[in-house]
């Protein structure tokens, strides 16, 4: 699975490790986050999000 990059704060959504501080499990891939997810540190949508390539 892809991780993704935040282009306001460079957080980096790890799937391997998922967001559990906002309830979602190691193994969620970005594509099926929430719609209504948002960065855990800065709070941007997901559309301000890049695939890292590599």
């Amino acid at each position: 699975m892809d991780s993704w990059i935040c282009t306001l704060c460079q957080y980096i959504y790890d799937p391997a490790v998922g967001d559990p501080d906002s309830g979602i499990e190691p193994g969620t891939a970005f594509e099926d986050l929430p719609d209504d997810w948002v960065c855990p540190v800065c709070g941007a949508d997901k559309s301000l999000f890049e695939k890292v390539e590599g």
